[in-house]
């Protein structure tokens, strides 16, 4: 049997489930804060990351929502993690009482870089690869190390050829 190409293991995610799965983050989440459980405010790491914070954000009700910018991937290859802007250091601190979110958690290098920029907070995604597990605190959805998820603002509504073969 042939390898697959990227495209052809991959894991479609709607709104809808991006949504069901950040409220449920956001479940497992509530009062697990050091706070008496409430956490003091939210870094998503930009750009996935967003959606979830949002979310995560309304559930909880965190008013104090921030962006941290970590660029890792050119289009599907992942890369040298560099931070392009982050949080104000009065804000965030060491990271205690902060949630940091992203979408996923691959290889874990992004989160790497930000956990040792903030070694208090916790950290939180929506789904995680096996490489990357280590590197986050709390997460919904485990996928094989080598599925391409393709998430709903990556995508559009339009026809697609098969894989393999013709119509």
């Amino acid at each position: 049997m042939s390898e697959k190409l990227p495209h052809e293991k991959g894991f479609h995610i709607s709104w809808d489930q991006i949504h069901r799965d950040s409220r449920a983050l956001a479940w497992r989440l509530d009062g697990r804060g050091p706070d008496g459980g409430a956490w003091k405010a939210i870094v998503a790491i930009t750009r996935g990351g967003m959606a979830p914070a949002m979310i995560i954000a309304r559930e909880l009700d965190i008013r104090l929502v921030d962006t941290i910018s970590i660029k890792s991937y050119d289009h599907q290859s992942q890369g040298e993690a560099q931070v392009l802007s982050k949080p104000d250091d009065a804000m965030v601190g060491d990271g205690t009482g902060v949630l940091v979110i992203d979408d996923l958690v691959d290889s874990g290098k992004t989160l790497e870089v930000v956990r040792k920029m903030y070694p208090n907070a916790h950290f939180a995604t929506v789904y995680a690869k096996p490489k990357g597990e280590p590197m986050v605190d709390t997460f919904i959805t485990g996928v094989s190390q080598d599925t391409w998820i393709f998430f709903p603002w990556d995508m559009a509504l339009q026809y697609v050829q098969p894989y393999r073969g013709k119509d």
